[in-house]
């Protein structure tokens, strides 16, 4: 009988390796997908990842199945952001975006301020507050998930900031509109509100929605134009990188081997190319919606095979300041969205 080293190519070898993993991530973000329709307060991505961190830190899971569900937690989830692109037109974010831009640079620089300043006080590290502030900052899960390659952060950081983000979206949901009714807010107000300061898109939805059809139109469009920030905001973060490891590389002797090719962020390209596609109709209608299905289900099973990654009990060896982290940022931005457009109004 031939050896099975000679008879399969390295690359069905390597393919072999992985399957394990990505089998068992898909099937759980399958799972996931179904309870996410049923429960959408909570959302596929949210029960991916609880679900993959219980199987995580539950069952001795056979290492075979590692390789696999890293390479899911890293090029699927860099798949799964060039997909959400093609969902993205760019024309429609333009038409109302300059209506909330100024909210939105000024929420994003709150949240970006908010987590460095209290992360350094809380002393949380600086790769963890990055991810929170970025999450809080832009659009959830799907920022970190963009975030997370650039800055190398480790899968247990990823999972916590995604739980903590997750966290405050649902708090969010219930809130926001209460608390709109309670201050009188208009629908484009509220929409507004909704779409700066909530992080998750389904979660943005979902109040605006629930506060009024005018105002979940707004707070979609609000929140379109947020995610369009991740790509300078990615960039930004990948240069910072770059000349950090230049700076390191110089220090030890080995600038040559320093390569800007290496640390750029190509798959936040290819989400722009695929955002350009859609905006002048190369994108037939036809198929948006299974390219949004796609997109969907991929960042789930992204996110459920982080939560496979995570464990438990280094997350929880970290302590409360992590989520403490998350909920200045957060009601921070909350706070300057409601400061700004307060302003704005008495001009």
């Amino acid at each position: 009988m031939s050896s099975p080293s000679l008879t399969t190519s390295p690359q069905q070898a390597s393919r072999w390796v992985l399957a394990p993993g990505i089998v068992l991530a898909t099937g759980i973000g399958a799972l996931a997908l179904v309870l996410g329709k049923a429960a959408p307060l909570i959302g596929g991505p949210v029960i991916g990842i609880v679900l993959g961190m219980v199987i995580r830190n539950t069952l001795a899971l056979p290492a075979s199945y590692g390789p696999g569900v890293a390479f899911a937690s890293k090029k699927i989830l860099q798949w799964s952001i060039i997909a959400l692109g093609f969902g993205l037109s760019l024309d429609q974010v333009v038409k109302t975006g300059f209506e909330s831009l100024a909210v939105t640079l000024v929420t994003m620089s709150v949240a970006f301020l908010t987590a460095w300043l209290l992360g350094r006080w809380l002393h949380v590290h600086g790769k963890l507050a990055i991810l929170i502030g970025v999450g809080t900052a832009i659009c959830g899960g799907s920022a970190i998930a963009a975030t997370t390659p650039i800055i190398r952060a480790d899968e247990h950081d990823t999972a916590f900031a995604i739980s903590t983000i997750f966290l405050f979206n649902v708090i969010a949901v219930l809130l926001f509109p209460l608390l709109g009714h309670l201050l009188q807010m208009s629908d484009l107000g509220f929409g507004l509100w909704a779409g700066t300061a909530i992080n998750d898109t389904s979660s943005v939805v979902a109040a605006g929605y629930s506060y009024s059809k005018t105002a979940g139109d707004f707070a979609t469009i609000v929140k379109l134009t947020r995610a369009t920030l991740i790509i300078p905001v990615c960039l930004v973060l990948a240069m910072l990188v770059a000349a950090r490891e230049r700076r390191s590389a110089q220090v030890a002797g080995g600038s040559a081997n320093f390569s800007l090719g290496r640390i750029f962020p190509w798959f936040i390209l290819w989400f722009a190319v695929a955002s350009a596609l859609r905006t002048v109709g190369l994108i037939p209608p036809a198929i948006q919606p299974a390219l949004h299905a796609a997109a969907e289900f991929l960042i789930i099973v992204a996110l459920t095979a982080v939560g496979l990654s995570a464990d438990v009990r280094r997350m929880i060896s970290s302590g409360a300041r992590p989520i403490l982290l998350g909920l200045g940022t957060w009601v921070a931005v909350a706070l300057s969205s409601l400061a700004v457009q307060y302003l704005g109004h008495q001009l």
